[in-house]
């Protein structure tokens, strides 16, 4: 893809999150899934680490390498024509320079970026640590010219035994991600809790994104709760899965 078509789905990315409603960035995993979205009215669309490595045969957190996840969303992105994000978890153990690098060579124009280390035995970086991350992800894309949207995540809540009991730390360190550069934040794990949702999107100034299952949850719930990005993670994958199995249960009999 060239840079000109992709600096132009980068600024496209950036307007969509302007608008007055939730941004919902269906999660696909490779060009039909990718493909069917966009045909179903989606302006824009997200690949994720856990549905990209299930269609591979390969293992979530970081089972596959930098290289093979960027061979594998190349396709994906060649074949539609909306801006797509995608997830790099910890970032692979690369540096963010080469993350940015890397994304722009295939095409993509966003990306997000999580705080468990799984290429270190899957501890959480620092508050600090996962903020300088960001920001130098932030240089690099200002610096190759590309406004890629960096989806800052956190996985403080689904590491806590007690979600609750971690909300003003993850409320710090969500705001040390806006303030060093994210376009939006991502607090994994509290799409359940309307509370947890409400006190997190009134702490910061960026778009906050949720996961969400696109059956069992309703946007305008979302909408009510100052969510502004929505993304399915798994979600959607494995809802699929669910009715596949339904329609061919009959036939395995």
């Amino acid at each position: 893809m060239d840079f000109h078509t992709t600096v132009e789905r980068a600024q496209r990315l950036k307007h969509l999150h302007a608008q007055d409603k939730p941004l919902v960035l269906p999660t696909v995993w490779d060009a039909w899934s990718a493909r069917t979205a966009v045909a179903a009215g989606f302006p824009a669309l997200t690949v994720g680490s856990h549905p990209l490595a299930d269609s591979r045969g390969a293992e979530d957190h970081e089972g596959q390498t930098f290289e093979e996840v960027m061979a594998a969303v190349r396709p994906i992105i060649a074949a539609v024509d909306v801006p797509v994000s995608v997830d790099l978890e910890s970032g692979y153990g690369r540096k963010p320079a080469e993350l940015v690098a890397g994304l722009i060579e295939v095409g993509g124009v966003g990306l997000n970026i999580e705080d468990t280390v799984h290429s270190d035995g899957g501890r959480v970086r620092s508050t600090q640590e996962h903020a300088a991350f960001v920001a130098d992800l932030r240089t690099a894309a200002d610096d190759a010219g590309v406004p890629i949207w960096v989806n800052g995540r956190t996985d403080l809540f689904i590491h806590a035994q007690d979600a609750a009991g971690v909300l003003d730390e993850a409320i710090e360190r969500l705001r040390a991600l806006e303030a060093a550069g994210a376009d939006s934040v991502y607090p994994v794990g509290i799409q359940d809790d309307d509370a947890l949702l409400a006190a997190v999107t009134g702490a910061v100034d960026v778009p906050v994104n949720s996961t969400a299952h696109p059956v069992r949850h309703d946007l305008d719930r979302f909408r009510r709760l100052g969510v502004r990005r929505i993304t399915y993670g798994p979600l959607l994958q494995l809802a699929m899965a669910d009715t596949m199995k339904d329609m061919l249960r009959p036939w395995a009999s």
